[in-house]
């Protein structure tokens, strides 16, 4: 018998122009906070886009960093208060999405970055979101993660009011990204949706998302290899992405997640990358447990083997590929805290610390 629940307040609006067609439709309240990095809106044209139909007030907030931390999201949240902002349109990638999501919290909660993790009363700001990457899915997901240094980690934080109230997904923003950010936010697209595959929370429904974005990511294989990224290919990432965070925002990730953390907060790898780097790995391991489920993900994408998707991963990550010094007893702190994470437990198998430091050393050392 079937049972799980499937739980997507998110209204999502996909296609060619679809912010300037909201037109006001795009205003959640009187006054906005627009939240972007330094550059990607503008560059990207979507802030323009927004400007261009938003008919109330706005104030806009363009200092999100990479990877943001607690402090850059409360810097945020002051200037909504100031300003009496009572919604949000968030515009970028994973980072100015997530620290949007924290800043809509923060802006009504009187509390500390780091005290969000063991809830919050009121009842977070709503939010626009428009992404310009095609990788994190942050558009659909009640998820946040932030960069923790109290921790030395990325974290993340869930909620389901975080779930943004409208997305608008429009390929055109990703078309001025660099083929290698292309590939890096690709590759975090292709990680969600097959650890939301194979997670021990998967159910009919997430399996629905997750099976047709699989297909659909396999379909832009060869523009990710020569980079001839069309506006085709584009939209066929985007659409990949959006449901890979359909799918986790029902499942969550998995240890590819616990792993890829430190790699980005200690060592700079980007997060996209970082999880890549251990997903042949992933799809190995989960030959143990669920064989007939990474076929089924083999043949998708179109790949005749594990080793071919090894050499697939490769292949694509080796343009701006990253060296890093790291020492046994790290890789050996890296695993022991991933196998105590949420990541690890929604794992098949459960994987243990000896279990992670294998695959770490496997592709890192």
């Amino acid at each position: 018998m079937r049972e799980f629940t499937f739980f997507l307040p998110t209204k999502i609006v996909f296609g060619r122009d679809v912010v300037r067609k909201a037109g006001e439709g795009l205003a959640l309240g009187k006054k906005a906070l627009i939240v972007t990095g330094r550059s990607s809106a503008r560059k990207s044209g979507a802030l323009d886009d927004v400007l261009s139909v938003l008919k109330g007030e706005y104030v806009i907030f363009d200092r999100v960093e990479n990877n943001p931390t607690g402090e850059n999201c409360l810097e945020g949240a002051e200037l909504a208060k100031k300003e009496n902002c009572d919604y949000i349109i968030a515009i970028g990638g994973g980072s100015p999405l997530d620290a949007a999501k924290a800043m809509a919290v923060l802006a009504v909660n009187d509390k500390r970055p780091i005290e969000l993790y063991q809830g919050w009363e009121h009842r977070a700001l709503p939010i626009a979101a428009i992404p310009t990457t095609a990788g994190t899915g942050s558009e659909v997901t009640p998820y946040a993660v932030l960069t923790i240094h109290e921790e030395e980690t990325k974290k993340g934080l869930g909620g389901p009011d975080l779930f943004p109230a409208v997305a608008y997904l429009d390929p055109k923003y990703t078309a001025s990204l660099s083929r290698e950010v292309t590939v890096d936010t690709a590759v975090d697209a292709l990680s969600h949706l097959v650890e939301g595959y194979l997670s021990n929370r998967a159910t009919s429904a997430s399996d629905l998302t997750a099976l047709q974005g699989i297909a659909v990511w396999g379909t832009a294989i060869e523009a990710l290899r020569t980079g001839e990224l069309t506006m085709e290919a584009r939209e066929d990432l985007l659409l990949a992405s959006m449901l890979g965070g359909v799918t986790i925002a029902q499942t969550g990730t998995t240890f590819v997640h616990a792993l890829g953390y430190p790699l980005t907060y200690f060592h700079g790898y980007p997060h996209g990358r970082a999880n890549g780097v251990f997903m042949a790995s992933y799809l190995e391991y989960n030959h143990g447990y669920a064989p007939e489920r990474v076929d089924t993900v083999l043949e998708l994408l179109g790949l005749p083997s594990l080793e071919a998707f090894r050499e697939l991963m490769d292949e694509l990550l080796a343009e701006g590929a990253y060296q890093i010094e790291v020492s046994e007893e790290q890789i050996r702190a890296y695993a022991e805290k991933a196998a105590k994470t949420r990541n690890a437990a929604y794992s098949r198998g459960t994987p243990s610390a000896d279990e992670l430091t294998k695959i770490l050393k496997d592709n890192i050392l």
